[in-house]
């Protein structure tokens, strides 16, 4: 099997800089490699992603989380298969979906939003990220949980040095200890609260996911502990990123904005087209069960696979000018982008795919909203230009606009 000597290293200065390049390259020229560094297959191509997790046949699993991101989060939903994942995940699902999104959070999804713009609407100038997408979903979840906002620095510290860990390629070893100590930190955190909240429920998330039973099987304590750890990390990190990357997007491409600007029934396909060209997660991994052969190549048994979301979404096989942001784009489906059916691979696809997509949708329909209401003139501060950082996780780190206070 090639190693790729002719494209970037993933673990470079030079991919990091620019991946999308380097994408081109691979889907190009080594569609499927091993690569030494991290002991996997990397696989570029739509076809080829979009076959690993959707995964009909059972030929690949999630054992490879159980040394990704139990260290960090303790056994959580994405390990398990079968009967155990199904059962967990009716579990969970119906808080992010249908009546208990719309009815209990998408209040709180609303509120947190209109407090965060209230604290710089009228000032003239902002950070899209540091003021407001580094919060917002933290704040939200925490909300949701019905856990203290004032903990936000602590939540916030957490979910960093978890997506840290899950990203760190190359092994830092100071990075796995502080993902690890998280996890005995969160633990000590989590484990009284919810021990208390089986106790005297309430109205919250925490108190239903105590309470929860499907076929006579209900969460254990540390159970929910290890889905509120991976709430915190996956809904805070990709909704975070996913806020700064469509306004992004949108401001240097001034026509959409404007017509987004103009007709808010847009934002969703604004999203999807974010999640497309710009995703927060570039890297996913899977192992396979058995010898599976994909289009560009053949995956020995017990292998891991890095499957490249940033570079399949921008497959010119599968999409029309894929390096182009274009909101209006035909060959990208809005209405279904936030569910199974999605034709993209931001959430995934299959028995995987994010059970949080719908939150995030209303989360950033609710943003988008909200600053654009705030701020009508929006633009980017003098001379800023946002680059994008990250390897696994990718956004910007900074997002300053400048714009006229509405006055109320």
């Amino acid at each position: 099997m090639s190693t790729a000597p002719s494209v970037p290293d993933i673990l470079s200065p030079e991919f990091a800089a620019d991946p999308y390049a380097a994408y081109r390259a691979m889907r190009e020229t080594a569609p499927l490699f091993w690569h030494e560094a991290t002991q996997s297959y990397v696989v570029s191509r739509y076809e080829d992603v979009e076959r690993v997790f959707k995964d009909k046949s059972g030929e690949f699993t999630t054992d490879n989380y159980d040394w990704q991101i139990e260290p960090v989060h303790g056994k959580t939903i994405l390990q398990l298969s079968g009967r155990d994942h199904a059962v967990r995940r009716a579990l969970v699902a119906p808080a992010f979906r249908g009546s208990d999104l719309r009815e209990k959070f998408l209040p709180v999804i609303e509120r947190n939003s209109r407090e965060l713009v209230d604290t710089f609407r009228h000032t003239g100038s902002a950070d899209l990220v540091t003021d407001y997408a580094t919060r917002f979903p933290v704040n939200v979840i925490a909300d949701m949980l019905g856990l203290d906002k004032a903990d936000h620095t602590r939540f916030h510290r957490w979910y960093t040095a978890v997506i840290a860990f899950l990203g760190n390629l190359s092994g830092d070893p100071a990075v796995a200890s502080a993902g690890e100590r998280t996890r005995v930190e969160f633990a000590e955190y989590m484990l009284p609260i919810i021990r208390a909240r089986r106790q005297n429920p309430g109205d919250d998330l925490l108190s239903t996911l105590c309470a929860a039973e499907v076929d006579g099987v209900r969460m254990s304590d540390e159970d929910i502990k290890a889905f509120c750890s991976l709430l915190l990390a996956a809904g805070g990190e990709t909704t975070d990123k996913a806020i700064a990357g469509i306004f992004t997007n949108l401001l240097l491409h001034p026509d959409q904005l404007a017509a987004v600007r103009a007709d808010r029934g847009l934002i969703p396909q604004a999203f999807a087209e974010t999640l497309r060209y710009t995703p927060p997660v570039h890297m996913i991994m899977r192992q396979s069960a058995t010898e599976v052969s994909l289009s560009s190549g053949t995956v020995p048994p017990g292998a891991t696979v890095t499957c490249l979301i940033g570079a399949a979404n921008r497959d010119e096989n599968r999409y029309r000018d894929p390096d182009r942001f274009d909101i209006f784009r035909d060959d990208l489906t809005a209405t279904t982008a936030f569910s199974a059916a999605a034709d993209h691979l931001a959430f995934a696809l299959g028995r995987h795919f994010c059970v949080g997509a719908l939150l995030a949708k209303s989360e950033v329909e609710t943003g988008v909203n909200h600053l654009l209401d705030a701020m009508p003139d929006m633009r980017l501060a003098d001379g800023f230009d946002p680059v994008e950082e990250g390897v696994f996780t990718r956004g910007p780190q900074s997002v300053p606009v400048r714009f006229t206070p509405v006055t109320a």
